[in-house]
């Protein structure tokens, strides 16, 4: 099994990614789609219906070289046509595992910003816990008064 088909099976473990079409469609019309995945064998009206879901958001939709069967093989299933990652770094580790990095290069730097906002927020939520934890209160400056 190809490594990219490894990070789909670990994002439907960790229920990281949205399986099939109405999924796909709900996760995007959400704003929780970061990566719509399409299958190479899909038809062209899946093809035009993960595009819709994706135009005029900053979710990227994509056309892996798998077939319906390799990519429903991959999650335990029998065939799969569309999916949508909802954790950008599951998804920026599964297109960097296609090794078509040129073909792929504006989808890389989308995800790799969004990954790294990500990385930001939650190394800020950790440091908010730890001034909370440990009484640090950021208080207005003491004025006396006559």
């Amino acid at each position: 099994m190809h490594k990219a088909l490894n990070y789909m099976g670990l994002a439907r473990r960790g229920g990281r990614i949205e399986l099939g079409e109405e999924p796909c469609g709900a996760a995007a019309r959400a704003g929780h789609a970061r990566l719509i995945v399409v299958a190479a064998d899909a038809s062209p009206h899946t093809w035009r219906r993960a595009k819709s879901y994706a135009a005029g958001t900053d979710q990227q939709c994509l056309r892996v070289p798998f077939s319906k069967d390799e990519l429903g093989e991959a999650i335990g299933r029998s065939s799969l046509a569309m999916a949508a990652f909802t954790d950008p770094a599951l998804a920026l580790a599964f297109v960097k595992a296609l090794e078509m990095r040129e073909e792929y290069r504006e989808v890389l730097e989308n995800l790799e910003l969004k990954t790294k906002r990500v990385r930001q927020r939650q190394t800020e939520a950790k440091a908010h816990e730890r001034n909370v934890r440990t009484g640090k209160v950021r208080r207005a400056p003491v004025t006396k008064k006559d």
